[in-house]
């Protein structure tokens, strides 16, 4: 498989602060399609590496190709523009709007100030909207004020925002921190769901949510990869369990 064929391609990646690697010459490709989630002690360097494909911090070294298109020195609403959204564990919906219009203003056209003054909430956006509710499970939630929802349905809500750009690869670090067992049920069904057609990477702690969604698993330790594969194939990992167990 050539490089060109995948979504992302991260080649001997390296962020230094102040001479500490946070990235120590990373490589990782995510093929099309593909949910894959990092895991690792803390201070492993998941939540940078995310950071560093998005643009939000800059590479010292290394290439960050999606769709093979170089990365590293775009700005960062070039690289959302170029397709990737990020979503970060802190949800940042406007609590004191419906649903309806947190997903409306996430609607690419409306992000300008000339493209917000000219928006018409034409019957595309409607639709979209309509589509993007339906499949993060608040289709009947669109009048409720954002910050009325649950903490599960915030979290989802914000992941609509991001849907609502249509990215073809989207980040999503910790998405089930605090959701009671049937939200998290219904957040491993709706990544299911939205990696048909996009790549997502997913940093996640919780093993038992790992091994419901993973198409594979990589392992983080010290900014580097300690190991890639299936989760049978990671959790029996030597390298791996010394590493988890040692902590």
């Amino acid at each position: 498989m050539s490089n060109t064929d995948f979504a992302l391609a991260v080649e001997d990646l390296t962020v230094s602060f102040d001479g500490f690697k946070a990235i120590d010459n990373l490589t990782l490709y995510v093929d099309k399609n593909e949910l894959r989630v990092i895991i690792g002690p803390n201070g492993a360097g998941k939540t940078t590496l995310l950071d560093l494909i998005c643009g939000k911090t800059r590479a010292s070294h290394g290439s960050i190709k999606f769709k093979n298109q170089e990365m590293t020195k775009l700005a960062e609403h070039r690289i959302v523009r170029a397709g990737i959204g990020r979503k970060f564990q802190t949800p940042s919906i406007y609590e004191n709007l419906s649903v309806f219009k947190n997903l409306e203003v996430s609607f690419p056209r409306g992000r300008s100030v000339f493209g917000a003054l000219a928006f018409q909430c034409d019957d595309e956006v409607k639709q979209r909207v309509q589509a993007v509710a339906d499949e993060i499970g608040l289709g009947d939630q669109l009048e409720t004020e954002a910050g009325l929802l649950s903490h599960g349905q915030k979290q989802w809500l914000e992941i609509g925002m991001l849907l609502m750009q249509e990215p073809e690869l989207l980040m999503l670090d910790e998405p089930i921190a605090g959701m009671s067992v049937r939200e998290r049920e219904l957040t491993a069904e709706l990544l299911q769901r939205i990696c048909q057609g996009r790549s997502v990477i997913v940093i996640e702690h919780d093993m038992d949510f790992v091994k419901r969604i993973a198409h594979k698993v990589t392992v983080m330790h010290q900014g580097k990869i300690l190991a890639e594969g299936s989760m049978d194939e990671v959790q029996n990992d030597p390298k791996v369990i010394d590493v988890y167990l040692g902590h």
